[in-house]
């Protein structure tokens, strides 16, 4: 029985994703550079749980070619324009750039 519950407890912590940072805020600034379409954004406040990867202050759009990248842009303008505050959330993960977190989901 304890071999069982100690293999569900692993296969859990297995497949639980990477550690995911957040952040509150208004945005300071966006991003947008003409040479390879990269979007990244700086919020006010601090960036909480973000993973090891992530020392910059910035989040990154990971594909701003996709669906999802166009509308959290769309997003993130609205929100600059009206001076409201977002809430970005990560997966844990710097694949678009190697010291930004990747945008996940995008609140306001």
């Amino acid at each position: 029985m304890i071999k069982s519950i100690a293999s569900v407890a692993l296969a859990l912590l297995a497949v639980m994703p990477a550690h995911a940072g957040n952040q509150t805020g208004r945005i300071k600034t966006i991003t947008i550079r003409a040479s390879d379409g990269l979007v990244y954004f700086v919020l006010e406040n601090a960036h909480q749980d973000k993973p090891a990867c992530a020392t910059g202050d910035y989040w990154m759009i990971k594909d701003e070619n996709s669906a999802a990248g166009k509308r959290q842009l769309a997003v993130l303008i609205a929100a600059r324009s009206m001076g409201q505050p977002v809430t970005a959330i990560g997966p844990g993960t710097c694949t678009r750039w190697a010291d930004g977190e990747d945008l996940n989901e995008l609140y306001m």
